[in-house]
C-alpha cells in the first residue's frame, strides 16, 4: 500500500466523478410529463390558450414529447451505469439485473393501463422492451453510442419501410402493444424508430453534463440538427417536387396525371390534404410511396423527423439544466414532478379512465382539463417530495430491483443509503443519484 502512495501521489489520482443529482433532468421529464398532458387531452381541454394557438402548441409537442421521453430514459440508464465510466464486472450485472426487474414491472404495469382502454397509447410496455434492447451497449461509451444512433436514423426508416411494404403491412391496432411486429416496426412508438432517442440520451448520459463546454456542443449540435432535419425535408418536399409526388400517390383517380395539370386552387387543396394526412400519422408512413420518407412531421419515423426530434430534446436538456442550477426553488415543482414521472403518468391515465366512465359519450377531456392535470400534478409532487421522497411508484419500483439483485445473488456493493434530498436507495451500482428509475420517463 505504501510503495502504491509513493508510485502515485494523490494530485495524480484521478478525481471522483461528480454524482450530484442534476435537477435540469427532472426539469425536462416533467415538461416531457406535461406535453404528454397536452397531447392526450387534446385542444379543446387548453383553456388558456386561444384555438389557433392551442393547434400550434399541440403540434409543437406531438411526438417530441414521446421522444424526450425516450431520450431521458436513455440518458437515466447511462448515468445509473458509470455516467461517463461505463461500470464492468459485478456492478454491470447488478445494473442488468435492476434494468430486467424494472422493465418486467414496468411492462406489466403498461399492460394493466391499457386494459383501462382510455383513448390514449400507453407507451409503458414500448418502454420496457426498450431497456431490453439497451442492454448490450450499457458498456459503451459516448462516441460509439453516438455512431450507432446516427447510424439507426439513417438506415432504420429505410429497412422499416421496406419491411413493412414486403412482409409486415400495418393492421388494426387493437392495443398499444398487441405483437412482436408492432413493438419493433407497426406498433405507435416503434423500436426501430424510438432506439434512436434512447440510443442518443445514453450517449449524453456518457459526457459530462456539468461541463460548460459539454453544454455548449449539446446545445449547438441540437439547434444544428433539428434545423437540418427541417431544412432537409423542406428541400425534398417543395423545391424538388416531393410533396407533389406524394399527392399524386395519394390520389389515384389522377391516373398518372401530373398535379401541375391540375387548376391550380384544386392543386393546392389536394397539397394541402397531403400535408394534412403527413400530421395524422402515428408511427410509421405509408408504403405507397417512397417520398414519405422525405417528411418531418411528428410520429412519421422518418430520418428527418429522428433529426428534430433529438435537437430539439438537446436544446431542451440543456436549458432546464441550466435553468435549475440559476432557478432552483422557482423549478421546485417542476423538478419534483420530474422525480417521480411513473407516479404521474399513472395517475393521469386513471384519472381519465375515471374522466371516460363519467362520460357515456365517451368524451376524455374538456376546457381547463389541461391547466387542472398541469397543477394538479406539480401540487401534489411538491408536497409528496416534500413530506416524503421518492415518488410511490419509484418507491416501489426501486424494492421491486432490490429485491430481484438479491434473488439472482449479483452482490450488492454498496447498500442503498440516505441520497440527496434525504430520499433512500439513490446509491450504489445501478442506483446513480440521477438514474434511480430508468423506466419512469413514460410518455
Amino acid at each position: 500500500m505504501s510503495q502504491n502512495r509513493s508510485a502515485r501521489p494523490p494530485s495524480a489520482s484521478p478525481p471522483a466523478p461528480d454524482r450530484r443529482r442534476v435537477d435540469g433532468i427532472d426539469a425536462a421529464r416533467a415538461l416531457a410529463v406535461f406535453g404528454m398532458f397536452a397531447v392526450h387531452l387534446g385542444v379543446v381541454s387548453f383553456g388558456l390558450l386561444p384555438e389557433e394557438q392551442g393547434w400550434e402548441l399541440h403540434s409543437l409537442v406531438r411526438g417530441n414529447s414521446s421522444a424526450l421521453f425516450a431520450f431521458l430514459a436513455g440518458l437515466s440508464l447511462a448515468l445509473m451505469t458509470g455516467r461517463t465510466a461505463p461500470v464492468e464486472g459485478v456492478r454491470l450485472r447488478e445494473a442488468v439485473v435492476r434494468v430486467l426487474a424494472r422493465a418486467l414491472l414496468i411492462g406489466v404495469l403498461g399492460l394493466v393501463l391499457d386494459s383501462f382502454a382510455v383513448p390514449v397509447a400507453i407507451i409503458l410496455t414500448y418502454y420496457a422492451g426498450y431497456f431490453v434492447l439497451a442492454l448490450p451497449l450499457l458498456r459503451a461509451r459516448a462516441a460509439p453510442l453516438w455512431a450507432a444512433a446516427g447510424a439507426l436514423a439513417l438506415l432504420g426508416p429505410v429497412v422499416s419501410f421496406a419491411l413493412r411494404l414486403e412482409f409486415f403491412p400495418a393492421g388494426v391496432r387493437t392495443g398499444a402493444v398487441t405483437s412482436l411486429t408492432e413493438f419493433l416496426l407497426t406498433g405507435y412508438y416503434p423500436a426501430i424508430t424510438f432506439m434512436v432517442f434512447v440510443i442518443a440520451g445514453m450517449a449524453v448520459g456518457r459526457t459530462d453534463l456539468t461541463s460548460t463546454a459539454v453544454r455548449v456542443r449539446l446545445a449547438v449540435g441540437g439547434a444544428v440538427a433539428a434545423a437540418s432535419g427541417y431544412l432537409g425535408s423542406w428541400v425534398l418536399l417543395q423545391p424538388l417536387g416531393g410533396l407533389d409526388r406524394l399527392t399524386e400517390a395519394e390520389h389515384p383517380f389522377l391516373e398518372g396525371r401530373p398535379l401541375s395539370s391540375l387548376d391550380p386552387g384544386y392543386a393546392e387543396d389536394l397539397r394541402y390534404a397531403t400535408t394534412d394526412h403527413a400530421h395524422s400519422i402515428s408511427g410509421q408512413v405509408p408504403t405507397d410511396s417512397w417520398w414519405w420518407l422525405a417528411v418531418n412531421t411528428p410520429h412519421t419515423g422518418t430520418t428527418f423527423e429522428i433529426l428534430e426530434a433529438v435537437g430539439q430534446a438537446l436544446v431542451v436538456l440543456v436549458v432546464c439544466v441550466v435553468l435549475a442550477e440559476r432557478l432552483p426553488r422557482v423549478l421546485y415543482p417542476l423538478t419534483s414532478v420530474g422525480r417521480m414521472p411513473l407516479t404521474v403518468y399513472t395517475g393521469h391515465i386513471l384519472v381519465l379512465a375515471v374522466v371516460v366512465a363519467l362520460h357515456p359519450e365517451g368524451s376524455a377531456s374538456g376546457s381547463w382539463y389541461l391547466e387542472y392535470f398541469v397543477v394538479g400534478s406539480l401540487v401534489f409532487a411538491s408536497l409528496w417530495r416534500w413530506a416524503v421522497g421518492r415518488g410511490p411508484l419509484e418507491t416501489g419500483l426501486g424494492a421491486f430491483a432490490d429485491a430481484a439483485v438479491d434473488y439472482a445473488g449479483v452482490g450488492r456493493s454498496d447498500r442503498p443509503g440516505p441520497g440527496p434530498d434525504g430520499e433512500r436507495g439513490e446509491r450504489g451500482p445501478g442506483r446513480d443519484p440521477e438514474g434511480p428509475d430508468p423506466g419512469t420517463g413514460t410518455g
